[in-house]
């Protein structure tokens, strides 16, 4: 059975609520330990959909005229990012946390070229676009960058082959659509079942 859309709008929806993306980290212990305070998650892990960052342009800062920025917007290839900010202070903290959730059609090379390209558009020193609510938080890059990636059952074994012989983290989700339309018929909202990390 193929990789859905709906399959991939599923989990992005579920993933952007920052109490989801906590328990999908729970999955893969080594980045559920850099949270900062479970107990506060709503402070402590700022999740961004489809993300934007600020990086400084490629052109060369003698040629810019002065009416340019040294500074371009882009949209960054992966799915989601997961801030860590420490809630006592109110800061970004240094651990950044990437989700690549597997998207229809997309084979093995595609999947990692996302990370590679993410790792490549950020060399240049980057800040993230905020949330509306979290604009009062420092937002510069990070001293590390984590990559996770999130398949389905239905993907392929040559994809999680590849990235466990790549050591990239993966976990495997099960999204039950016909599930999902029923819970948001009734209102009571669903979380996709998660099988234990692959690492």
């Amino acid at each position: 059975m193929p990789v859905y859309q709906s399959h991939y709008e599923e989990l992005l929806a579920t993933y952007s609520n920052h109490h989801h993306a906590v328990e999908l980290l729970r999955q893969h212990r080594p980045y559920f330990e850099k949270i900062p305070s479970i107990r506060r998650s709503r402070d402590s892990v700022i999740t961004i959909p489809l993300p934007v960052v600020q990086v400084r342009c490629r052109i060369p800062q003698s040629e810019l005229r002065s009416s340019d920025s040294p500074y371009e917007l882009i949209t960054l290839p992966c799915d989601l990012a997961l801030l860590m900010c420490d809630p006592e202070w109110k800061i970004k903290t240094g651990v950044e946390i990437l989700v690549y959730i597997h998207r229809p059609q997309e084979d093995f090379s595609h999947l990692v070229s996302r990370w590679r390209q993410t790792q490549v558009a950020l060399s240049r020193g980057y800040t993230w676009e905020m949330p509306q609510q979290f604009q009062h938080i420092f937002n510069e890059g990070a001293e590390k960058m984590y990559p996770l990636f999130v398949l389905f059952e239905e993907t392929s074994e040559r994809i999680k082959r590849g990235l466990k012989g790549a050591f990239l983290p993966y976990v495997i989700q099960n999204v039950d659509i016909a599930a999902e339309e029923r819970s948001e018929t009734s209102g009571v909202a669903a979380t996709p079942d998660a099988k234990p990390d692959a690492e």
